[in-house]
């Protein structure tokens, strides 16, 4: 029974399952804190401290789902495309807000952590926090972060977007569609994204956007900031 469930076919199918019934129980109750992918990721740690199964183990086992996420990040050039037409008209105001999230994004959580006493590693881990997974483990690494650390807190402010970002965005007046969408998806990346679909279709297309152009400068600019950051 160890060997089975320790198999890459068992964790792979547990990991998919998992996902697909909390997507099911989001969808059921429409309750943010039953986000499938805040449900899986507990669930799994739950599964792996209680099977002692290493996390290297799991990571082997499920590496198909890392490849399938990185491929997806290609999809992101379709998300530009779809939004030729609306980026004519605003083309500076979109460029001048991915450019300010991006610079806003790196050094608020550098600098609060940097006050807290982080190392430099943690600092390096933490700064592409507001892009997909994909894209913020290639920033960190090269940089010597730890990925895994990244990981993490990618998907804690994905959850954290997801859950009140739409709140925040309220309490603060922003009520443009536009202006929401891409507020979202800037800060929050995929999920943030998924959220966004929700609200409406024009705050998804906005969201799917600022994802894309969050992680193209995020990618671009973090190494060149970093040589200021120390």
């Amino acid at each position: 029974m160890n060997s089975f469930i320790s198999s890459d076919l068992f964790l792979l199918m547990l990991t998919t399952g998992l996902f697909c019934l909390g997507g099911i129980i989001y969808r059921r109750t429409r309750l943010a804190l039953l986000h499938p992918v805040l449900l899986t990721f507990v669930a799994m740690i739950v599964f792996l401290q209680t099977t002692g199964i290493p996390y290297s183990r799991y990571q082997e086992a499920t590496r198909i789902l890392d490849f399938a996420l990185g491929m997806s990040v290609v999809a992101l050039g379709y998300l530009l495309y779809e939004q030729v037409e609306r980026l004519r008209g605003s083309l500076v105001p979109v460029a001048v807000a991915t450019l300010v999230g991006c610079v806003t994004g790196v050094l608020s959580v550098v600098y609060t952590a940097k006050a807290f006493g982080a190392e430099r590693m943690i600092l390096n881990s933490i700064a592409p926090k507001s892009v997909t997974v994909p894209i913020a483990v290639s920033v960190s690494g090269p940089l010597g972060g730890n990925v895994s650390v990244t990981s993490v807190v990618v998907f804690c402010v994905g959850i954290f977007g997801s859950i009140f970002g739409e709140w925040i965005l309220r309490r603060c007046g922003v009520r443009d569609p536009e202006a929401r969408g891409f507020a979202l998806g800037a800060a929050a990346h995929g999920i943030g994204t998924a959220r966004a679909i929700e609200i409406g279709a024009v705050e998804g297309a906005l969201s799917g956007l600022a994802m894309a152009l969050m992680g193209l400068a995020t990618a671009l600019l973090t190494p060149w900031m970093e040589k200021f950051l120390y």
